[in-house]
């Protein structure tokens, strides 16, 4: 009984001390990528603040985004990356184990700042995820971290870029450990996705780049009419989402259909998107379109907002432009959610907010970053509302999702493993 005991103690000191090197081991690197990301995520926010405000100052530049496009694939047959998948090649690393080069991080840090500058309509935070996963993988592989805690540091990275160019280290926090796998958390990457977003946004708020906060201007009393109007809305924004989705996925396909080389497509591409952009008579609907958001907040919008910004999306993604997809659904979502609060005479501007996260939840199959999102965005007042419309989308949006690679582990509907891809 006395050797019982002594080895039941030896074994639970030992396991006390390898926990206690793993957390030493994790506050290191976490802090190491937090630091790492979070600068360079930093300038590269600054610099597209640069790139965006030459094009506004210059509106006539974005005549030259069919150039830029043969630019981008040039830069990445230059660097090999010609079979490079974006987000998709991140998020197949850490449950495949697909290989993630370092070269990601250069090519899609210059072309995305070569899309925003020439007015293609993309977002940011894609372009985060894909250099911070590879940096963060690179990190791993210098200090030869075996293949499950390279997958920890790639969420590591993940989650520091998008905490350094959005502000909102919570979401950053936990959207790299929920949008690899649907209805499964990564939670072995908790504590150090925790700290490097939080490392990530103090060194980007040391050095001025300035979170997105928008403020509700009314927050109606939650009532059982206000909670119908808002799952309405949560409803419908699912299947927005689900049309942005498939806009988007369909756009690659014909492009790939019609211009099978990449030098031609891409060109076609950006002369579309000029043509929208004259055809539309401003550049509303170029760049990220977060701008928008801030208007929908104040009640002013028009009917074709969403849909304009999605055909802009798909035309500038689906040729091979690099940037994202996440605020160009913020836009999308905002838009459209003003737009039934208007028609509707309920709060715009928090029906602006919650098409901003139903609509993002609807792509990207995470609810739990949709929540925190709303929370750091918006405050912690329109809870409620959140809550419901977050909840709603997730459900009704299906299967679909913008990334192909990502897998839907646990059914929607029922407690059941399906395992399989989004469409």
């Amino acid at each position: 009984m006395k050797n019982l005991f002594q080895n039941d103690m030896r074994d639970s000191l030992q396991e006390s001390q390898q926990q206690l090197k793993s957390f030493a081991k994790w506050i290191v690197f976490s802090i190491i990528a937090g630091f790492v990301v979070g600068s360079i995520g930093t300038i590269f926010h600054f610099c597209l603040s640069w790139v965006t405000k030459l094009r506004g100052n210059n509106p006539w530049i974005v005549c030259f985004l069919p150039i830029g496009g043969l630019l981008i694939v040039g830069g990445y047959h230059l660097l090999h990356n010609e079979k490079d998948s974006g987000t998709n090649l991140v998020i197949s690393s850490i449950h495949s184990g697909d290989e993630l080069p370092l070269r990601m991080a250069p090519s899609i840090f210059f072309s995305t700042l070569v899309t925003h500058m020439l007015g293609g309509s993309a977002g940011r935070e894609g372009a985060a995820l894909q250099l911070g996963g590879s940096i963060g993988n690179a990190i791993g592989k210098v200090f030869r971290f075996d293949e499950k805690d390279r997958h920890i540091m790639t969420m590591c990275g993940m989650s520091a870029a998008f905490s350094a160019l959005f502000g909102t280290p919570m979401a950053a926090a936990v959207f790299s450990m929920e949008v690899v796998s649907v209805g499964v958390m990564y939670y072995a990457a908790l504590v150090p996705c925790v700290i490097a977003a939080l490392v990530a946004h103090a060194i980007a708020a040391y050095f001025g780049a300035e979170a997105e906060i928008f403020l509700l201007q009314s927050l109606p009393e939650f009532t059982v009419g206000s909670a119908v109007k808002v799952s309405v809305l949560a409803v419908l924004c699912a299947f927005v989402s689900v049309l942005f989705c498939i806009l988007l996925h369909q756009a690659a396909h014909l492009y790939q259909k019609f211009f099978v080389n990449p030098y031609i497509r891409i060109f076609v591409g950006g002369c579309i998107v000029v043509v929208l952009t004259f055809l539309v008579g401003d550049q509303t609907y170029n760049g990220s379109g977060i701008d928008l958001v801030g208007h929908c907040m104040n009640g002013e919008v028009r009917p074709e907002m969403f849909l304009l910004k999605m055909l802009f999306t798909a035309a500038t993604l689906g040729a091979g432009y690099k940037g994202g997809e996440i605020v160009p659904s913020f836009c999308i979502g905002g838009t459209f959610g003003c737009l039934f609060g208007v028609l509707t005479g309920f709060s715009p501007s928090l029906c602006t907010a919650v098409g901003m996260a139903a609509v993002f939840c609807g792509v990207t199959n995470s609810p739990i970053t949709s929540l925190l999102i709303s929370f750091e965005l918006f405050g912690y007042a329109g809870m409620p509302y959140f809550l419901l419309a977050v909840s709603l989308s997730y459900m009704m949006s299906g299967y679909h999702g913008l990334y192909h690679t990502q897998k839907i582990m646990y059914s929607k509907f029922k407690t059941d493993f399906i395992n399989k891809k989004v469409s």
